[in-house]
C-alpha cells in the first residue's frame, strides 16, 4: 500500500479532509484506517484563525479522531518564529483571531491590539470580521519598526461556497501601506513544516495536500515526498503544467489512494494509458482509470518540460481525452 512507506501523514485540512463544514467524501474512513495501521496523523493547516482545540473538535464532528495535540497551525509556527527573535513577555500586536492570540500567548509572548503598546512584532492571520481598525494598528506598528510576520501567503482559501480571499490577500493592506513585506510562517515557507516535524518527531513523513503552490512546494522545500489529491484547489491542468517545485511524488483522486498499491509510472505509461508528444502537442492513448491517465500524462509532460513548464495549449488534448 502507498501508506506503508511512511510513519506520519502531514495532512492539509481545507480541501483534503474537509470543505467548510462538510467532510471530503471518503476522507474520515481513510484516515481512521491509516491510524489503525499505526501511522501518526498530523493536521497541518495554514489557517490561523481557529485554535487547535477548535479544529480538533470540528474533525471529531466529521468522524475523524483528533486531539489538539494532532493539530499544527501556521499560527503556532509564526509564534515560534517570533519567540526565537525577541525576549520572553514581549508585546506582539495580533492582527487575527483567537487561534493566533493563543499561539502567541503559549510561546510566552503578550498579545496586544494597539500600536500604543509599542509591540516588537506584528503577526497577521486570516480571521472573520478582520477590522480596518486592527489593520490600521498593525500598519502603525510596522511603521514604528515592529517585525512583520504573516501566518501564510495563501491568496485564496477553499470553502463550501467556493474560494474566498485568504491571508495572502489580506496582508497586502499592511504591506502596501508600509512598504514592508512580511516574513511568512506557513506553507510553502519552511517554518510550518519545521514546526510539524518538531511536534510529531516524524522520520518518514508524507505531505498530503490539494494545492501545488503551498502543500507541494512546501514539501519540496522541506525535501520530503508528497501526495496531491484532487479534492480541493488543484486541477488536472495545474498538474500538467506544473513547474519542478510544484510536482508531487504521487497523484490521487482522494485519500483512499493511501490504502491502494500505487501503480508504476514510467516513460509516459501508467495502467492502460500511454502519453506521447505528437507535433508539439501531448496525446493520450489507451483506456482505464482516469487517474492513471492523468499520471501517465503528467509524467510525459514533466519529462518534456524539464526545468520549465509545459504550454497549456499543448496539453489540453489530454484534458479532452480524460473527459
Amino acid at each position: 500500500m502507498l501508506i506503508d512507506g511512511y510513519d506520519t501523514l502531514l495532512l492539509d485540512l481545507d480541501g483534503v479532509v474537509y470543505l467548510g463544514s462538510h467532510a471530503v467524501p471518503c476522507a474520515p474512513e481513510a484516515l481512521e484506517e491509516a491510524r489503525g495501521r499505526g501511522v501518526r496523523l498530523a493536521f497541518v493547516t495554514n489557517n490561523a484563525s481557529r485554535t487547535p482545540a477548535a479544529i480538533a473538535a470540528h474533525l471529531r464532528e466529521l468522524g475523524v479522531s483528533a486531539t489538539s495535540a494532532d493539530v499544527v497551525t501556521s499560527a503556532q509556527a509564526a509564534a515560534r518564529l517570533i519567540a526565537e527573535q525577541v525576549p520572553a513577555g514581549s508585546p506582539v500586536l495580533v492582527v487575527g483571531g483567537s487561534g493566533l492570540r493563543l499561539a502567541v500567548r503559549d510561546r510566552g509572548l503578550r498579545p496586544v491590539t494597539t500600536a500604543r503598546e509599542t509591540p516588537v512584532a506584528v503577526v497577521q492571520g486570516i480571521a472573520p470580521g478582520l477590522s480596518y481598525g486592527l489593520l490600521s494598528e498593525g500598519a502603525l506598528a510596522v511603521r514604528q519598526g515592529a517585525l512583520f510576520v504573516a501566518s501564510n501567503s495563501d491568496t485564496t482559501m477553499p470553502t463550501g461556497r467556493g474560494e474566498l480571499p485568504g491571508n495572502g490577500a489580506m496582508v497586502r493592506v499592511i504591506a502596501t501601506a508600509t512598504g514592508v513585506e512580511p516574513v511568512y510562517a506557513g506553507k510553502p515557507d519552511p517554518p510550518l513544516h519545521r514546526e510539524s516535524m518538531i511536534r510529531t518527531g516524524a522520520r518518514r513523513p508524507l505531505v498530503v495536500g490539494d494545492r501545488l503552490d503551498t502543500d507541494i512546494e512546501g514539501a519540496t522545500n522541506a525535501g520530503v515526498e508528497s501526495l496531491l489529491v484532487l479534492t480541493g484547489v488543484a486541477t488536472p491542468l495545474d498538474l500538467l503544467t506544473a513547474s519542478p517545485g510544484h510536482r508531487p511524488t504521487y497523484i490521487a483522486e482522494d485519500l483512499t489512494a493511501l490504502h491502494l498499491p500505487y501503480p508504476e509510472v514510467r516513460q509516459g505509461a501508467c495502467g492502460g494509458w500511454q502519453a506521447r508528444w505528437d507535433d508539439g502537442r501531448l496525446r493520450l492513448d489507451g483506456d482505464g482509470a482516469r487517474i492513471d491517465g492523468l499520471r501517465a500524462a503528467c509524467d510525459a509532460s514533466w519529462t518534456a518540460a524539464g526545468d520549465g513548464r509545459a504550454d497549456e495549449d499543448a496539453v489540453k488534448p489530454v484534458l479532452d481525452r480524460l473527459r
